[in-house]
């Protein structure tokens, strides 16, 4: 048994009917070599000699009685692959928009919390003889660096299906008596009081360095504040509708383009992110009172937490200078501002958002949470920040599934109610690969921004001057 910690409870805490705390990705393959086919057996028997290499899938949830304190990971005595490994298929020969249609129907259905929380659905009856996967997994088990450890973990390098030998034995754990899961809770409650004054001692020191921090910067630009964010139509109480796009970038002439500006490929991907939001709401006639804001998630695990699940995150704010008009300033004001985001996140402490999520109690926050959707608060008041954008680095090397090479790997990050957009980009070989989840009650055509994606791109090339010599170059360089 493991305790969850109470940033990971907090994914759970904070679903509600409109909001599923789930992440996903959406991988394109190849079968034509597979000898035999690419079948749901194939795929089962393939995911059942490595779970051992995936902890999360076969560990489910046990919860403290009257929600006292966090849930517990328990090595689940039912578990059965056949639960969570699964089939459907598109008309074929099904083009992006069919895919993306069924895959924002999936998303939008609920992990059943009975079970270990993950599903993999096999997707056929795609153009040119494709099959798709769709792997969900709760946000309470898995962050994006974990979970694209955990993509590799359950691929192969090469066609040939590796064995993988566990060391020991995989054995099955006793559910917990009620009795048992209070006198757990208890303990550890009782050691409360002591981590809280800790925690208020390390938060009044981090607010006092940021507040130096903005006074001594010198910056023409500073990180915006919670709640700073415009409001657009996208940030609003939701509906549990879901609608889904994806696009591939060039990933050397991104780099190309951040080499031509002095910048990070992550300040690219929010520019090309804020320039396509930035022409959207331009042709609905919605022109921002102020910059859109973006929440980035930001990885704080650490070389010794490298192989752990679970979550090791946590998030700044950063302007997406939609009010600059050329995209070169656009993207330089961008980086000014993730500098001192960057400088305010290590004064904060990686620690400092692990350390309070403890002390929220499932029960009230989940109430709390249920009762703001179901008020549609949302509307009420300016938003905390107007889209999640979150950039992952994937594998640079080719990957496998049962024999079927993968050709693109489009991740998909959950919304909420205030901010019915998640960009999420991946890299995977030499291609950045974009997933956009909206809530289509909120934002009526996702893929108006995923050709934006592209667009901007376009636009940043002639702005810098970026020539094909200059991207062949980055993707020798790697």
């Amino acid at each position: 048994m493991k305790r969850l910690t109470g940033l990971d409870a907090s994914f759970l805490s904070l679903e509600t009917p409109s909001s599923h705390m789930h992440v996903a990705s959406l991988g394109i393959y190849d079968p034509s070599g597979v000898e035999g086919g690419f079948t749901l057996d194939r795929l089962a028997q393939a995911y059942s000699g490595r779970l051992h290499l995936a902890p999360p899938f076969r560990q489910r949830l046990v919860t403290v009685p009257f929600g006292l304190h966090h849930p517990l990971w328990i090595e689940d005595p039912d578990f059965d692959i056949r639960n969570h490994v699964r089939h459907t298929a598109i008309p074929a020969p099904g083009g992006p928009e069919e895919l993306a249609t069924l895959v924002g129907r999936l998303v939008a259905l609920p992990l059943d919390r009975t079970r270990p929380l993950w599903e993999l659905w096999l997707i056929e009856g795609l153009e040119g003889g494709n099959v798709a996967l769709l792997s969900k997994v709760h946000h309470a088990a898995i962050d994006g660096a974990s979970g694209n450890e955990l993509l590799v973990a359950l691929l192969d390098l090469t066609p040939e299906i590796a064995e993988h030998v566990p060391e020991t034995e995989w054995v099955p754990d006793r559910i917990p008596t009620d009795v048992e899961l209070l006198s757990y809770a208890a303990s550890s409650l009782a050691r409360q009081p002591v981590r809280v004054a800790k925690a208020l001692t390390r938060t009044a020191t981090a607010a006092l360095e940021v507040r130096r921090l903005g006074q001594t910067s010198g910056a023409s630009v500073l990180p915006p504040a919670p709640f700073a964010a415009p409001r657009t139509s996208f940030n609003a109480a939701l509906t549990s509708a879901r609608s889904y796009s994806y696009t591939s970038l060039d990933l050397p002439t991104v780099k190309a383009v951040k080499n031509a500006v002095g910048c990070t490929v992550n300040d690219v991907v929010l520019g090309l992110c804020g320039t396509a939001l930035r022409d959207y709401l331009a042709a609905r006639g919605e022109q921002p009172d102020a910059p859109l804001v973006a929440m980035v998630p930001v990885s704080v695990r650490t070389d010794d937490q490298k192989d752990a699940m679970g979550n090791q995150v946590s998030s700044m704010f950063t302007s997406l200078a939609t009010d600059v008009d050329d995209p070169v300033d656009r993207l330089k004001v961008i980086h000014e501002v993730m500098v001192h985001a960057k400088e305010q996140q290590r004064a904060i402490g990686a620690d400092t958002l692990q350390e309070w999520t403890e002390f929220a109690a499932p029960a009230l926050l989940g109430r709390a949470a249920r009762l703001y959707s179901r008020m549609k608060w949302a509307d009420a008041h300016r938003p905390l920040f107007n889209v999640t954008i979150s950039n992952v680095p994937g594998p640079p090397f080719a990957l496998y599934s049962a024999g079927a090479k993968l050709l693109a790997n489009y991740p998909i990050g959950p919304i909420m109610d205030g901010s019915g957009l998640n960009m999420t980009v991946m890299s995977y070989l030499d291609q950045l690969d974009f997933g956009l989840l909206a809530c289509p009650d909120v934002l009526s055509d996702v893929w108006e921004l995923a050709d934006g994606l592209h667009a901007a791109l376009a636009e940043l090339v002639e702005a810098t001057g970026v020539t094909l010599a200059d991207a062949a170059k980055q993707s020798r360089q790697g």
